[in-house]
C-alpha cells in the first residue's frame, strides 16, 4: 500500500523540512477587518483591500473574503458569510423530530448522513431509547462511506483548484460508486433522510456486502494512484509545502477540528477520543501531520480514506442480524404491510407522521466526527413533538476562522490553495 511520503506506522504524516515561507509576516490590526476599519495609513507602504468572492469558483460556495494586501503579501483576511440565508436551525424548531432529519441533511450537502446521524443521536439521548445493534452498525457503514465520498470530492476539487484537472474527473468517478450505493439503499444520491431517530429508514438491500466490497476494492488502489500523482510531484509540493501553515496551538485556540487540527499534529478524532456508535470496537489509526500546512492537510485526508476503507471492511465482517430500528410504538411507525391489515396500525402511522412523537423535557449536546471536523447538535426539548431549540456546531463555520492565520504573511497567489485545504461547505456555514 502506497502512502504519502514518510507516513509512520502510528499514522503520523512526516516529511523533510519544508522550505521557509517567503517574506516576513507583517503585523496588522486584529480588530474588525471591514474595508473601512482595516489598519491602513496614508503615505509610504499603502495597503490595498480587495474582495475575493462571494462568486469565485475557488471559494467553494458563496464565501466572501475581504483581504488586505501589501503588494502581493496578505496582511489579513476576514471571511464574510451569510449569503445563503437558509435558516435551517429556525426551521428545525417548526418540524417534528421525525421530520427533522429532512432538514438537517441539507446543511452539509457533501456529508448529509453525518448531519442526520448527529440529530438522531441527540434526539435518542433525550428519548433514552437503545438501538438494536444492527441499526448502529448500519449507521457506521453509511457514515464511513459518506466520509469516503466527501474526501473524494475534496480530492477532485482541490486538484482542480491547483490546476490538476484530471483529478477532478477521477475524484467524481470514484465518488459515483458510493453515491450509486446510497441510491440503492436510500432511494436518493444526496439528502437521504435515511438515518432517523430510532434507527434507519430501511434495512440494507440484498447483495449489499458485494457492493461495498467492490467499492473498497476499486477505490483503494486508486488512492495509490492519487498518491503517485501528487505526493512527489514538484509543482504540487511547491504549491502546498509551507503554505497556509498553522501550529497545533493556533488550531486549538481557533477551535479548529478535523483534518485541520490533525494536520497540525493534534491527534483529536471523536471516533477515538470520545467514541460513539461502535467505533471503540473497530481498529483504525488516527492520522496526524507535522507542519500543519496545506500539504499536511492533503496527506491527512488521503490517508484517512485508507483508514475509512479499513473501518468499512470491518463493519461488513461484523454486521449482525436483527432489526434496523427500535420497535417502540411511540417512536417507530408500523411496518408498511401492517397498514393494509390493521386499522390500529393505520391510525398509528397517520398520527406519528402528522403529530410526531413527544420527547421528554431536557437539553443535550451530542457530537460526531464529520469529514470536516466536530459536528455537534445542541437540542432543547420542552416536552412537545418539536424541538424548542436546535443549534448545530458546524465545523465549516468554525474552521473558517483559521483562514486569517493561514493566509497572513503568504502570497495572494496561494489563497486558492489555502481555501481549498480548509474544505468549507457553505450550506452548513449559513445554516
Amino acid at each position: 500500500m502506497s502512502e504519502p511520503e514518510g507516513q509512520s506506522a502510528s499514522g503520523v504524516v512526516t516529511r523533510g523540512q519544508p522550505p521557509a515561507a517567503g517574506g516576513d509576516q507583517a503585523e496588522v490590526n486584529q480588530a474588525d477587518m471591514s474595508q473601512a476599519d482595516m489598519n491602513m495609513e496614508p503615505g509610504e507602504g499603502d495597503t490595498m483591500v480587495i474582495n475575493m468572492g462571494p462568486q469565485h469558483p475557488s471559494t467553494h460556495g458563496v464565501l466572501r473574503l475581504v483581504i488586505e494586501l501589501d503588494g502581493e503579501t496578505v496582511l489579513g483576511t476576514k471571511p464574510v458569510m451569510g449569503y445563503l440565508h437558509t435558516g435551517m436551525e429556525k426551521t428545525g424548531e417548526a418540524l417534528t423530530y421525525l421530520q427533522g432529519a429532512t432538514n438537517v441533511t441539507r446543511m452539509d450537502y457533501l456529508s448529509p448522513l453525518a448531519n442526520e446521524l448527529v440529530f438522531s443521536l441527540a434526539t435518542e439521548a433525550l428519548l433514552g431509547v437503545e438501538l438494536p445493534e444492527r441499526a448502529t452498525w448500519i449507521r457506521m457503514l453509511m457514515a464511513e462511506l459518506n466520509r469516503l465520498s466527501s474526501h473524494l470530492i475534496w480530492m477532485g476539487t482541490n486538484g482542480m483548484d491547483l490546476g490538476a484537472t484530471s483529478m477532478m474527473i477521477y475524484g467524481f468517478r470514484e465518488r459515483e460508486m458510493v453515491l450509486s450505493f446510497f441510491e440503492k439503499v436510500t432511494g436518493l444520491r444526496m439528502n437521504h433522510n435515511y438515518i432517523r431517530p430510532g434507527g434507519v429508514a430501511a434495512d440494507l438491500p440484498d447483495g449489499w456486502e458485494d457492493d461495498v466490497v467492490t467499492i473498497c476494492d476499486a477505490v483503494l488502489p486508486r488512492l495509490d494512484e492519487y498518491d503517485d500523482m501528487f505526493t512527489g510531484q514538484p509543482i504540487f509540493r511547491e504549491r502546498t509545502e509551507a503554505v497556509g501553515a498553522v501550529t497545533g496551538e493556533q488550531a486549538l485556540a481557533l477551535s479548529a477540528t478535523g483534518p485541520i487540527l490533525r494536520a497540525a499534529g493534534v491527534p483529536w478524532d471523536l471516533r477515538r477520543t470520545m467514541p460513539y456508535l461502535f467505533y471503540d470496537q473497530v481498529d483504525f489509526d488516527v492520522v496526524v501531520g507535522t507542519y500543519g500546512d496545506t500539504f499536511d492537510r492533503y496527506a491527512v485526508r488521503l490517508n484517512e480514506m485508507r483508514e475509512t476503507i479499513r473501518i468499512i471492511r470491518q463493519v461488513v465482517e461484523r454486521m449482525p442480524t436483527g432489526d434496523y430500528r427500535v420497535q417502540d410504538k411511540k417512536v417507530t411507525p408500523p411496518p408498511r404491510a401492517r397498514i393494509d391489515q390493521s386499522m390500529e396500525a393505520l391510525i398509528h402511522h397517520f398520527k406519528i407522521f402528522t403529530e410526531g412523537f413527544k420527547v421528554p423535557e431536557g437539553e443535550v449536546y451530542v457530537a460526531v466526527e464529520s469529514p470536516r471536523g466536530e459536528l455537534g447538535c445542541y437540542l432543547v426539548s420542552d416536552g412537545s413533538s418539536k424541538p424548542y431549540r436546535l443549534h448545530i456546531r458546524a465545523p465549516s463555520f468554525v474552521n473558517l476562522q483559521s483562514l486569517d492565520a493561514m493566509m497572513r504573511g503568504g502570497l495572494i497567489a496561494d489563497a486558492v490553495a489555502v481555501i481549498s485545504s480548509v474544505d468549507p461547505v457553505m450550506g452548513e456555514v449559513d445554516r
